[in-house]
């Protein structure tokens, strides 16, 4: 017959109720103990022989252990040794004393008298108790039980296995709590016994909690659980196999459960109210848990909010209990009540009153254990940041290794792009490093640039890693991943393997120390692991392989053997075009503009042109774009501007991009040598005039000859010194020669004329933003502005 009961319950439900064969201990007054208190003691502190332990009636014979163990008259409440007996027992003020209260669940008493008699019953002996494995069963029990409960009852289909018990390691941990079965027991008979001899849930769940007066609260929580689950599991055992298993359904006639099987479908609402409660009751119990293994992880005695919580703790256990009883007794009523038992709505609406105040207090507990939680996390994040900063600023190291440990962990960390595995470390040990920080929108542009002068940086021996910053509020989805695993196509060099898990003192230190806000920041280790620059990533844009071994050094080196010549604008690999360096060494006249107003382009150049013929000089002409411009709009105006042959134009739009963004890298690598408020540095000013011409409406120019940079001027400045050479300034030339001519008739146009401000834009994503900028027009101080920019290239296309 017993090969024929459910699998779905049997198995959990067996081992609970094969504990119950165990000896139990306990005190002379009856209080269930742990084993390390078990043995008890006479008064002349002897211990006593365990026949002492069999309770004995006011005439001193021996009751039967069906009887529960109490010390005194019958109506006294069962209370651990470190509390009185009291003269008289009273109601909690506020209680109501009637037996409609018997299974009500809520006080109007204040917590804080029921917080103090609740602590009252607390005297825990401090003896290590793990009942984790035992809620796992009593989960695993209550889960079987509520799967699909009435299908069962009325036509036996069994559902697949939702869970494996067997074999599971938590079981066997429950043998080590001492005398389980009889203290579960013990409980049962309190919360069974009292409430049908008309006790309130109050009174029933203050007894619970004298009874386990020497267990920690989550302990007094999950026996409690389990006292409930026993006879709630045995119930939905025989309900799944009462019309297969004929023993079943003997038993369900003996306990009188023949009225739930026949009637199960008038009982749903009950039963499935009883189920929600029952699931509030599991989420507190977890709760306590999920305490107990956030404060194992780190040691935060003094925090308030651990005060808190712990406060908390004593009205959070007796709710959990008293929920518990509620639903036992409630249960009790229906599944033992006679025919002519009927169940209410306002019956079910009670038990939802239950299952929301109990919800309302997980919730609370919840909001506390987050705000920990954060606490544990900050704390953590900061000691962990502080010994980061302490490897890589304060300490000498041998090689790279213990700075590239704290900063990539993990056995595999590294992926190699160009073979397509992973990697230990060790490969970089002893290397120059390149640390390339950026977040998922790094641009093909800046890995294009990247990839150029690679080769070279390998045959100094230097390895790029890729470090990709994720922000910790975003989930990685896989939508995520598919976007990190599509930037690795093109990369040769090695990358992080899993963001994701980079630690939060990580990207703490990367913001914080290495000023990464969004934009690609290229931080160079020596082999030591010593940073020798915080962001190579400008030198790599003005002078590309040359600035090998891009250290702080090599940098203020090349500025220093540099000057404010045409070359410094076109002489570089991304941008280099032998049509103007052909120029600039025949020594010819250069007209360098920008813009994207094409009327004006159309109109200058024609101008130019004119003076040009006029004053018998080479000049040669280039369309640099505009750095914030739409690409589609800057395409339309060099097809314009070829079509009508007026100058010469770069026909890719990723060159005027790198144009800019090199003009760009210039002023902040000035800015990162703390060189950009030096009023004496030409070329510093001179790229900051550049940079506003750039962010100005209309257009503007530059005039080389050869490389020397002649004058430059907003665009409307420039036109009109060119439409007046005929009546103003045409004779100068013949005595003066151009460049002169042109300079001094240039001057005599006020700055304070200007048609448009000066203004020089910082990404906040850069992370170089000066505290101030002097105007490189006036020398006067320029007043710091924030401004919102959107060109929508970003936005998804419209149908």
């Amino acid at each position: 017959m017993a090969d024929e009961m459910s699998p779905r319950l049997t198995t959990p439900l067996r081992f609970l109720q094969s504990q119950i064969g165990r000896n139990m201990s306990v005190t002379a007054d009856g209080v269930a103990l742990p084993r390390a208190t078990a043995t008890p003691l006479a008064s002349d502190g002897q211990a006593l022989p365990r026949a002492t332990l069999t309770p004995l009636a006011s005439d001193g014979q021996a009751l039967p252990r069906a009887i529960p163990l109490t010390l005194g008259p019958a109506d006294d409440p069962i209370l651990p040794r470190a509390i009185p007996l009291p003269a008289k027992q009273t109601m909690p003020v506020g209680l109501l004393q009637s037996k409609s209260d018997r299974i009500g669940m809520f006080l109007t008493s204040d917590d804080q008298l029921l917080t103090r008699q609740v602590e009252e019953t607390h005297v825990p002996d401090g003896s290590p108790i793990d009942v984790r494995p035992l809620f796992q069963l009593i989960e695993d029990v209550i889960a079987r039980s509520t799967e699909n409960v009435f299908t069962a009852a009325w036509d036996a289909q069994v559902p697949k296995e939702t869970m494996t018990t067997e074999g599971r390691d938590s079981f066997t941990a429950i043998v080590s709590i001492p005398d389980l079965p009889l203290i579960i027991d013990r409980i049962f008979c309190e919360m069974a016994c009292k409430s049908w001899i008309g006790s309130n849930a109050h009174d029933i769940t203050i007894s619970v909690l004298k009874l386990l007066a020497y267990f920690p609260w989550e302990a007094k929580v999950v026996l409690t659980l389990a006292a409930f689950t026993l006879t709630y599991g045995e119930f939905w055992l025989f309900t799944q196999t009462y019309s297969t298993n004929p023993l079943a359904k003997l038993m369900a006639r003996l306990k009188q459960l023949r009225l739930v099987m026949v009637q199960s479908g008038s009982f749903k609402l009950q039963f499935d109210a009883v189920n929600k409660l029952i699931k509030a009751i599991l989420n507190m119990t977890q709760c306590f848990f999920d305490f107990k293994d956030l404060v194992s992880t780190y040691e935060i005695e003094e925090e308030p909010t651990l005060k808190t919580i712990r406060n908390y703790f004593p009205i959070a256990t007796y709710w959990t209990i008293r929920n518990i009883v509620g639903a036992a007794v409630h249960t009790t009523i229906l599944t033992s009540s006679g025919y002519e038992y009927l169940p209410s709505i306002a019956e079910t609406w009670e038990i939802s009153s239950w299952e929301q105040k109990l919800t309302t207090i997980y919730e609370h507990f919840k909001s506390i254990m987050s705000r920990l939680k954060e606490l544990i996390e900050k704390k953590k994040e900061d000691e962990a940041y502080e010994t980061l900063w302490k490897i890589i600023n304060q300490m000498i190291h041998i090689d790279n290794i213990p700075v590239l440990t704290r900063l990539i962990a993990g056995s595999l960390p590294l992926y190699d792009c160009s073979s397509e595995r992973q990697v230990q470390l060790e490969v970089l040990r002893g290397k120059n490093v390149l640390l390339l920080i950026s977040d998922l929108n790094i641009s093909k542009e800046e890995l294009s640039m990247l990839e150029r002068i690679y080769n070279d940086t390998k045959l100094h021996q230097y390895e790029v890693v890729w470090i990709p910053i994720v922000d910790r509020s975003i989930r990685w989805t896989d939508a995520v991943q598919a976007r990190f695993e599509g930037l690795l196509g093109p990369m040769r060099w090695y990358s992080v393997y899993q963001p994701s898990k980079l630690d939060a003192a990580v990207i703490k230190f990367v913001r914080d120390d290495w000023n990464f806000m969004g934009k690609p920041i290229l931080v160079v280790l020596d082999p030591q692991g010593k940073v020798v620059n915080l962001n190579a990533i400008h030198m790599m844009w003005i002078w590309g392989s040359t600035a090998i071994p891009f250290t702080s050094k090599k940098e203020e080196e090349l500025w220093m053997g540099g000057s404010w010549k045409l070359e410094l604008l076109v002489d570089a690999m991304y941008i280099y075009d032998q049509r103007i360096s052909d120029w600039i060494r025949d020594g010819k006249y250069i007209l360098m503009h920008g813009g994207d107003d094409i009327e004006w382009i159309r109109k200058f150049t024609r101008q130019a042109r004119t003076v040009a013929d006029s004053a018998g000089i080479k000049l040669e002409m280039v369309y640099v774009g505009k750095s914030h411009a739409k690409r589609n709009a800057i395409s339309r105006v060099t097809s314009d501007i070829m079509s009508d042959n007026l100058s010469l134009c770069w026909n890719d739009p990723t060159t005027v991009r790198f144009f800019w963004q090199r003009i760009q890298s210039m002023l902040l690598s000035k800015i990162q040598l703390e060189q950009a408020y030096n009023r004496s540095d030409i070329i510093t000013q001179e790229i900051k005039t550049l940079l506003s011409y750039d962010r100005s409406p209309g257009g503007w120019a530059l005039l080389a000859e050869g490389s020397t940079v002649v004058l430059h001027g907003h665009g409307s400045t420039f036109y009109t010194v060119l439409s007046q050479y005929e009546p103003e300034w045409k004779n100068e030339v013949a005595r003066r020669g151009f460049t002169r001519a042109i300079q001094t008739h240039m001057k005599t146009f006020d700055i304070r004329d200007a048609p448009y401000c000066a203004r020089i834009d910082f990404p906040t994503a850069a992370g170089w933003i000066p505290k101030g900028m002097l105007c490189p027009v006036c020398d006067s101080d320029m007043e710091k502005q924030v401004t919102f920019v959107c060109c929508h290239e970003g936005a998804p296309a419209s149908n």
